[in-house]
Order: structure tokens, then sequence, then C-alpha cells
């Protein structure tokens, strides 16, 4: 006898809103960054000012009403690169290719135009921030370079796990589409 097709339940198809961050999205920020080991937590206050001051080189992911993605980051002064401090992605939107997605809507945007690199610093057992920054250099066509930058003893006073600073080459070309749906 054929199953009625009725009584199963189909998954809801998953949008996912990319936009600049407000202040009133920091405690927001604050409890995803917290969520997402290994990531260092910063502050609350830390989270708001990002979202308020250098919302033009941060971006949020909402689903159903929810934050659910993060980068934040900043044009180094006097000079044509973008620093992306943090990036995470909720448990619940995994597996969706946020982050790279979050990235490229990042390098898309007016604020990053005279961006020719990407930068960021990630110590070597982050294992997933890794895949995720080789994987986008990848659908950029950028190359990827590292190196020893913030060392554990000379930086840290051995608290912390040297951090490797990632150099991306970005395309000189017109940056990705920036949609705001993903």
């Amino acid at each position: 006898m054929p199953k009625d097709m009725s009584d199963i339940e189909t998954p809801r198809p998953r949008t996912v809103t990319l936009r600049t961050p407000e202040s009133t999205d920091g405690s927001a920020i604050w409890e995803l960054v917290r969520e997402c080991k290994p990531l260092d937590e910063n502050s609350m206050y830390c989270n708001l000012v990002q979202a308020e001051h250098f919302s033009e080189t941060c971006v949020v992911a909402e689903m159903d009403g929810d934050i659910v993605g993060w980068v934040s980051g900043h044009m180094i002064p006097n000079e044509d690169a973008l620093f992306v401090w943090q990036v995470a992605v909720s448990p619940k939107a995994r597996g969706l290719g946020l982050g790279s997605k979050m990235l490229e809507h990042l390098i898309g945007r007016e604020a990053c135009a005279e961006a020719s690199q990407l930068n960021t610093t990630i110590t070597k057992d982050n294992e997933a921030s890794w895949a995720l920054f080789r994987s986008f250099a990848d659908r950029v066509g950028g190359d990827l370079s590292d190196e020893a930058h913030y060392k554990r003893e000379t930086h840290f006073d051995g608290m912390h796990a040297t951090e490797h600073k990632v150099t991306i080459t970005l395309p000189e070309e017109d940056s990705p589409d920036s949609a705001d749906a993903v």
C-alpha cells in the first residue's frame, strides 16, 4: 500500500540573509562567539563597538530571525588590506558554506574595494579556520601564504599559541556579487 506523502515532513529551505551589523546586535554576536569554540571571547562591549564603528567591514548572517554568522574585520590603516579578526558560524547553520559566503560578501562591499589582500591570523591547530581560508582562497582565485606572526613567547607571554598571519591575494577584477540573500 503506498504511503501517504502528506505525512512526511519536508525540511524548510534555509534562507540566510547577510547584512551590516547594528549596535543592537552586539549581545547576540557576543553569544554566538561564545558558542563557537575555540574562538577567543571578547567582551560584549567589544562586539557592540565592532558592530557600530566597523559595520561596513563586518557581516552578520541571519536565519529565521537569529544571528547565525559573524565576520569582524577592518581595513588596515595605510594598507590596501582587509584584516579579518573573527569568523563565527552557529552550529545550526554549519554545512551551508556560510563562512565563505560571508567573506565573499564582505570583499564585495564598497568599504573593501581597495583591498588587494585579505589578512587574518590562525593558530596552527585550528583546522576549521585553515579549511575555511584555504577554501575561500580557492573560490576567489587567490594565493594563500602564512608565517608565524604573533608568537607565543614574544607577544603572549606563553599564554596563547602562536598566531600565523595568513595572507590571501584578492583578484583584481570585479569583486564577487554581494547580493543579500544566500
